[in-house]
């Protein structure tokens, strides 16, 4: 774990910084192999040297970018350009980690 990203995810908003805590969690649970750091100004995860996934806070919400994403079916509520698909988590939203998971290791299958 990289201590910029920590660092980065404990000056969020409370509700931020959990949903951006699980949202890590599980990107290294899929990607063993991952390594985070901050560029942008917002965590990204590159797995092989190629981009995976970014968090990006936002003022009313967190947004899951997953990288890779073109020739995948993405379910509704994700938007983007074919090459990359996020999703807007606001307050209270509860990641669906089942479906995280799948698209991202999917995505990152061929990184």
């Amino acid at each position: 774990m990289n201590q910029e990203v920590t660092a980065f995810i404990e000056n969020l908003s409370k509700w931020q910084a959990d949903i951006s805590l699980t949202l890590r969690d599980m990107v290294h649970k899929t990607i063993p192999e991952v390594e985070e750091r901050i560029q942008y100004k917002k965590p990204h995860f590159l797995k092989n040297g190629h981009y995976a996934a970014v968090i990006s806070p936002s003022k009313d919400a967190i947004a899951f970018m997953i990288m890779n994403a073109g020739g995948i079916d993405f379910p509704k509520g994700f938007e983007g350009p074919a090459e990359r698909k996020w999703i807007k988590l606001k307050e209270g939203a509860v990641p669906d980690l089942a479906l995280l998971t799948g698209l991202l290791k999917q995505a990152s299958s061929t990184l």
